[in-house]
């Protein structure tokens, strides 16, 4: 051997000593004494192991499992795949207007800043223009692509109701949530319910919040899909002439089908009647021979088309957007297996795991439950996201729109305050994820030269989730410091 070649092994030698050091100090931090840990560190170029522990064993990766979702979606559909909603009239009786949802997660959406309400603006218009308003009409909004099972099971209960958890359906609208608006300026009682924005008819709260003076938000809805009782537990802030929570739609394409039909009445329309497709859906999952549709496709009046996937994704990856998510999985699963009676959750999961492994990832360690890492059950190796991250960065059909739709460390998102006045800020994109009793971060690691696909996750920690988080970040500068 030369001596330079020596050289560069005695460098890369010291490099990897210093790497495990670091990995040993993180791994024996106070914070993470009783906890799970896997660690993978893969250098991008060679697709070679820098640093690993436990990186095959299967832990709850929290929203890091949005990084699979969204990646299998991106591959499957492509960056420009955009949903859409059909308003038209029933080739069967030209007085009932259909609506037909698409499984589009952002019909109504505020997240991307455009006006809420533009659906219903611009389809009244366009169905003002087109049909007669001498003759009694009925709504029927056509919401069954997804069945009714809109929350997966194996959410928890302290979960359901509230926004983060909301309900995946074949129309979804307004994130499929709500504000719930008090005024809390009685402090010798609960506070007083003021109304929800927008308004869901028939909708009860059993008001059992209390105050506080630190100024945080710990309210929260707890209710069932479908169910129009809704309880209120927790404690916000004293002293607010409105202060609002947020909560799930119960059934939100009856809300879309009567806030049409408002729109509607306001030009001269005469609605007589909406109904969903939920009924006729519910009485044929047991039956042995199941009718056609009531109705019949008739012209298209109006299409509202969704953002592109690309915009949908990103939303997910930095801001951790469950419903988008869900969204997503269901719709990887009705891709794969078009009858509205097979789960499309299940579906989704299937074709998922399908999809990896045909690319020559091993899904063993891959334990799915939903698709944006709510459940608790979730489970994934560190090795397993290294790996799905190195594919899209080097082999991706969409690397560059994959890589652009994580946050930069230290200025956007869920990790703006991650990495945040260090050397990587900006330098690292990656995906968070925390429930319970987890902290996981996945993504890039680009420093010059020096390029890595890492996945650190942390399960049942002892210490506070701050310390957690600091022992990750020193780790990552470790990292980059010393390879």
């Amino acid at each position: 051997m030369t001596k330079y070649f020596l050289l560069l092994i005695l460098i890369l030698g010291t490099g990897f000593v210093y790497s495990q050091t670091a990995l040993q100090r993180f791994i024996n931090h106070p914070a993470l004494k009783h906890a799970s840990v896997g660690v993978s560190v893969v250098e991008l170029e060679s697709e070679k192991s820098i640093v690993g522990h436990d990186a095959e064993k299967s832990l709850t990766p929290a929203s890091t499992l949005k990084l699979l979702t969204t990646a299998t979606a991106l591959e499957t559909l492509g960056d420009n795949y955009r949903y859409k909603t059909e308003v038209a009239i029933d080739a069967n009786d030209p007085s009932r207007i259909l609506v037909f949802g698409s499984g589009d997660p952002t019909l109504g959406s505020d997240v991307f800043g455009e006006n809420r309400n533009a659906f219903f603006i611009n389809c009244a218009d366009a169905l003002g223009k087109s049909l007669p308003k001498e003759r009694n009409y009925s709504v029927f909004v056509v919401d069954n692509l997804f069945g009714y099972d809109g929350v997966a099971p194996g959410w928890t209960w302290i979960d359901m109701g509230n926004y983060y958890a909301a309900g995946a359906y074949g129309i979804s609208v307004f994130d499929n949530s709500y504000r719930l608006f008090f005024n809390t300026t009685d402090r010798n009682g609960c506070p007083r319910i003021l109304r929800t924005e927008p308004e869901i008819k028939g909708l009860t709260f059993r008001n059992s919040l209390s105050l506080n003076s630190s100024g945080q938000d710990n309210g929260y809805i707890y209710g069932a899909p479908f169910s129009y009782e809704r309880e209120v537990r927790g404690n916000i802030p004293a002293g607010r002439t409105e202060f609002s929570i947020k909560g799930d739609i119960p059934d939100p394409g009856l809300l879309l089908g009567e806030m049409l039909a408002d729109y509607l009445s306001r030009i001269g329309f005469q609605i007589e009647k909406v109904e969903t497709a939920r009924n006729d859906y519910l009485s044929a999952i047991c039956a042995t021979d199941r009718k056609s549709a009531s109705y019949r496709v008739g012209k298209v009046i109006f299409t509202q088309v969704s953002r592109p996937m690309k915009d949908i994704i990103r939303e997910i990856n930095v801001e951790s957007n469950n419903h988008f998510s869900e969204h997503l999985i269901r719709t990887m699963g009705r891709y794969s297996k078009g009858d509205i009676y097979i789960d499309p959750l299940e579906a989704g999961i299937e074709y998922a795991k399908g999809f990896w492994k045909e690319r020559g990832i091993s899904t063993s360690s891959l334990q799915m439950f939903d698709g944006c890492g709510l459940a608790p059950q979730n489970a994934v190796s560190a090795q397993f996201l290294t790996d799905l991250l190195v594919y899209m960065y080097k082999r991706g059909s969409h690397s560059s729109v994959f890589f652009n739709s994580l946050p930069k460390a230290g200025q956007e998102g869920t990790l703006q305050y991650f990495l945040r006045s260090t050397k990587l800020s900006g330098k690292v994109v990656a995906k968070s994820g925390s429930i319970g009793g987890v902290q996981c971060f996945a993504g890039y690691l680009i420093d010059g030269s020096k390029k890595y696909a890492f996945a650190v996750m942390v399960n049942k920690f002892n210490g506070t989730r701050p310390q957690v988080r600091g022992a990750i970040e020193q780790f990552l500068l470790s990292v980059d410091h010393n390879i």
